[in-house]
């Protein structure tokens, strides 16, 4: 008899759920909702919405529109879309994670006090650990006039200037343990008349769910880990996955899974990111069922 189980720790965090929600509670009522940017990076719960009446889409659209409501997701925006937003009467419905929001607001208190006159001869770097050109990052590079410097990876940190003063700041959603190294790197490397701070800004309800997802993959035969394609964070746990448990396969929904996996296989994990539906993994347990019965 073949076992599945669903992680609990899988699913929607709590930024994600809150930006569904105020879709749907606006939705329910009828009204035209736009949505700047995919509200979360899972084409199936996309396309939910989107048979719900949600209207997706970019900057250049929404400089076109004017007088219309629209929510803005979870990753969060720069200064400069509320501007746009005053200027065109459009009403926003603001979905910005409380966790990102707060990163913003440190970000550009940082950036406003290095504009201080007299405060330092040479200008602060900002630096953010985040994938470039992500919306999260985008908004956090609009706090500093996109003055600040993004670093992808712990390999690229050595291309700051160690003589001038360094702020590091996190993306939300990446790895602890890399930034850790990067702040090592930085404090073995910072000249002794330049000050150096980081603020760890990732985000523990994701953080937490590294360990967890690795201890779930490493009780089950089979992992599938559900997730759309352009997620980063599904990324980031996927390869966790794979690390500890080599037959572990990434899909985006039930039509991707083989029945050529599950031979000889006793039990199945099934996780995914925090951009995962509840509702997506249980399909794809279902389709399992089905092909055994």
């Amino acid at each position: 008899m073949l076992n599945i189980e669903i992680d609990n720790g899988s699913g929607f965090c709590f930024g994600v759920t809150t930006a569904i929600q105020k879709a749907e509670e606006e939705l329910s009522k009828g009204n035209t909702l736009y949505c700047l940017g995919d509200i979360v990076h899972n084409g199936m719960e996309c396309e939910r919405l989107r048979q719900m009446g949600l209207v997706t889409i970019d900057h250049e659209q929404m400089r076109q529109l004017h007088d219309v409501k629209v929510l803005l997701r979870a990753h969060g925006e720069p200064p400069e879309t509320y501007k746009m937003a005053r200027q065109n009467n459009i009403e926003i419905i603001d979905a910005t994670c409380p966790v990102v929001l707060q990163l913003q607001k440190r970000i550009k208190k940082q950036y406003d006090m290095s504009l201080t006159p007299n405060t330092q001869p040479i200008a602060p770097q900002i630096v953010i650990f985040g994938k470039k050109g992500h919306a999260e990052v985008l908004g956090l590079i609009g706090q500093t006039q996109s003055s600040a410097i993004v670093i992808e990876s712990f390999d690229e940190v050595s291309r700051l200037d160690f003589t001038r003063d360094i702020y590091l700041y996190s993306q939300t959603t990446k790895s602890l343990d890399e930034f850790h190294r990067i702040i090592d790197y930085i404090q073995s490397h910072i000249a002794g008349d330049a000050t150096f701070r980081s603020f760890d800004t990732i985000c523990r309800s994701v953080a937490n769910r590294m360990p967890n997802i690795s201890q779930f993959a490493t009780r089950h035969d089979l992992i599938l880990f559900v997730c759309g394609r352009k997620s980063s964070n599904g990324k980031v746990l996927f390869n966790e996955c794979l690390r500890v448990n080599p037959n572990t396969h990434l899909i985006e929904g039930p039509d991707e899974i083989e029945s050529s996996w599950l031979k000889g296989i006793r039990t199945v994990g099934i996780c995914g990111a925090t951009s995962t539906p509840k509702w997506l993994m249980e399909q794809c347990r279902d389709a399992i069922k089905n092909q055994q019965s």
